[in-house]
């Protein structure tokens, strides 16, 4: 087990009945904000919640922070969980559930409520809505509950479950920048989502999980660089796209050119786009071409999830 890893599994597995949620995953992170993207039903939930010492694994182990996750109580105090579903006792406001917590967490009875509306105040949630029954809150501000009763304790730990569910927009970019804020802090964040651009706009840090199983993990680059086996697109704008393409028909790197004229740009594919590039700028100076843009739609998560999955374009 590394000593500097706040996340590990080592041939984790868990099965519900005769679905297999996780099948011998292995991993280990570091301090920092990691993305954990997949599917629906990819397995992302069922690792989140071994790791949080809510699911017990079938077999293989778990450790967060160099402890074994099951039953460990002094491993909770370090944690914060934000699950994807919510299940709120009834009757309750925003501000009577989080006292609540805060009392089960130590916090003396006349500390929890001030505890409480820092959490509250720290999601975006407004005063005026505090002290409203949790059944009158809107999905975004149930999110929003979820992730200020995993925020309650100051862990130096976050698991979110697709912490960006039933945000409006504005929502979304508050909760980043407090995402953003908790690293910048020391906090380690583990965040899953479906969604591409999500995990993009938050880390480098990527976990890609298909069928339960570690499908590829690194930064974007680093995934990228284990499938150039596929073609790497790239999309050139300039003045005189002929020209360039002309210069660049006979590269052996290039696999196919293609002329689009509104706007006026050079679309190619190339299967070692490590060597291309060198040639690409060889022959933009020979030419005494300005290239306006330069773009890759493959430099992306997008490219790199649908390649990984078999995805047809």
């Amino acid at each position: 087990m590394s000593s500097a890893a706040v996340f590990q599994l080592e041939g984790v597995f868990k099965s519900y009945g005769q679905v297999l949620g996780l099948n011998d995953v292995s991993l280990s992170l570091g301090p920092g904000i990691h993305g954990l993207l997949g599917p629906n039903g990819a397995g992302k939930s069922t690792l989140m919640k071994i790791l949080a010492g809510q699911l017990k694994a079938d077999r293989g182990r778990a450790w967060l922070r160099g402890r074994p996750v099951w039953n460990c109580p002094a491993g909770y105090l370090e944690l914060g969980f934000c699950p994807e579903q919510d299940a709120f006792p009834p009757g309750l406001s925003g501000r009577g559930f989080l006292s609540a917590l805060a009392e089960l967490h130590g916090l003396r009875r006349g500390a929890a409520p001030d505890a409480a509306g820092r959490a509250l105040e720290r999601v975006g949630l407004e005063p005026a809505v505090w002290a409203r029954p949790i059944a009158s809150y809107s999905k975004g501000m149930r999110q929003r509950l979820k992730l200020a009763q995993a925020l309650l304790h100051e862990p130096a730990v976050l698991i979110l479950d697709e912490p960006l569910g039933g945000l409006d927009p504005v929502g979304r970019q508050r909760l980043l920048e407090l995402m953003t804020e908790l690293v910048a802090g020391g906090r380690t964040l583990l965040v899953s989502s479906h969604i591409l651009h999500e995990i993009e706009s938050m880390t480098s840090s990527v976990v890609l999980m298909v069928n339960g199983r570690v499908a590829a993990e690194g930064n974007v680059h680093e995934i990228r660089a284990l499938i150039d086996r596929h073609p790497h697109r790239i999309a050139l704008r300039c003045p005189e796209p002929r020209r360039l393409a002309a210069a660049l028909v006979e590269n052996p790197d290039v696999v196919s050119l293609e002329l689009a004229s509104d706007p006026p740009e050079l679309h190619l594919t190339t299967r070692r786009p490590d060597q291309f590039y060198p040639r690409l700028t060889e022959a933009v100076l020979a030419l005494g071409l300005e290239v306006e843009r330069l773009s890759s739609p493959d430099d992306n998560l997008e490219a790199v999830y649908r390649y990984l999955i078999d995805e047809p374009s």
